[in-house]
């Protein structure tokens, strides 16, 4: 269930380097186009991508805690100020994206838990073997895009591009993460978010 630097890790890079390891939990989000202002993005991953250049992986323990220090924690106080539309905010929404996340658990990953918020979605989800981990993203962003857009009435872009990943390195590492999904939405209103957990 947690990261073995003894057996195989695929590899892949697509803006953000991804890594895959079959029955390893790993920790998602993925957010909505609109959910953070430009200047803020460009800023970031030119800050990000030189911090990538002098630390490529694998990472020491204390170097993942850096580059969350760095990039992922400042990243997500931004997305939960909630800019856009925030169209995840209304339950039909939310509800596809859920459902979406339920429809594949226990054939290409076991679902652990997620919160969708108003304009991103945390997932914790255990890899299964042959299910390549971009392709079970592609996946569920591109059903979950066409479903939310016909229901809103609108085409065009629903997602940013690409998502972000971290597998899970111990038992303390998958107890903060559940953590963080549990307690992400505590300064919203309870109907402006859905939240799951299997515990």
């Amino acid at each position: 269930m947690f990261l073995d630097p003894d057996r195989e890790v695929r590899k892949h890079r697509d803006r953000l380097p991804h890594w895959h390891q079959d029955d390893t939990a790993v920790f998602l989000t993925w957010r909505l186009a609109d959910s953070l202002p430009k200047s803020v993005v460009v800023k970031f991953m030119e800050l990000r991508d030189e911090w990538l250049d002098r630390n490529p992986k694998p990472w020491t323990t204390a170097q993942a805690a850096e580059y969350n220090r760095q990039f992922i924690l400042p990243l997500e106080d931004k997305l939960d100020t909630h800019h856009g539309q925030c169209v995840l905010r209304a339950p039909g929404i939310s509800g596809i994206v859920s459902e979406a996340l339920h429809f594949f658990d226990g054939q290409r990953y076991g679902l652990d838990a997620y919160v969708v918020m108003p304009n991103h979605v945390h997932v914790l989800i255990i890899l299964e073997d042959a299910h390549p981990l971009d392709e079970v993203i592609q996946s569920i962003k591109s059903y979950t895009a066409k479903e939310i857009n016909r229901v809103l009435g609108r085409s065009g872009k629903l997602w940013q591009r690409g998502y972000w990943d971290r597998l899970i390195r111990s038992e303390k590492h998958l107890l903060w993460t559940r953590n963080y999904i549990a307690n992400n939405p505590t300064r919203l209103p309870s109907n402006h978010y859905r939240l799951w957990s299997a515990q």
